[in-house]
């Protein structure tokens, strides 16, 4: 059964790695910034449109790196969108701990379907180095959304 589930995400991953989500540059975004993780080279450019409440009404990327960056990338675009900038900074929170903790219990919180779906890239954090691909766009679109320009993993 585990191996039968480990296919499974490595399946979801490739097939957002491969036909990334929301990979688009808007006409007119109001707010990006740049990401980069110099360890491995992932770049990733977050746009997003924040309506007068705060709730994110668009959001999308352009970049390169690894199937986990470019995964974890497309799977934030379709999960924050909708949003309040409060609830996106809750499943980034939610969403590292998850990556980087073997003790965490994210089920019993508000927002389960969307940390059940970032499951799949939780197995990064058998992998330390990894957890910079899966959490680079999250950390670009907190800058994004809060005025700053550029960001490293670094």
């Amino acid at each position: 059964m585990l191996d039968e589930l480990r296919e499974l995400y490595q399946e979801v991953i490739l097939d957002h790695g491969k036909n990334p989500r929301n990979f688009r540059r808007p006409e007119k975004p109001k707010r990006e910034a740049a990401g980069k993780n110099p360890l491995c080279g992932d770049q990733v450019v977050v746009y997003v449109d924040v309506d007068q409440s705060e709730c994110i009404v668009d959001v999308s990327f352009l970049g390169k790196g690894c199937a986990i960056s470019i995964a974890s990338a497309s799977m934030m675009t379709e999960i924050v969108k909708g949003k309040s900038i409060t609830e996106a900074k809750a499943l980034f929170d939610d969403f590292r701990k998850m990556c980087t903790t073997d003790d965490f219990n994210l089920l019993s919180k508000d927002g389960d379907e969307e940390i059940e779906r970032l499951q799949v890239l939780s197995g990064v954090r058998q992998f330390p180095v990894r957890v910079k691909c899966a959490t680079l766009a999250w950390h670009t679109l907190d800058a994004a959304v809060h005025g700053v320009e550029e960001i490293s993993t670094e």
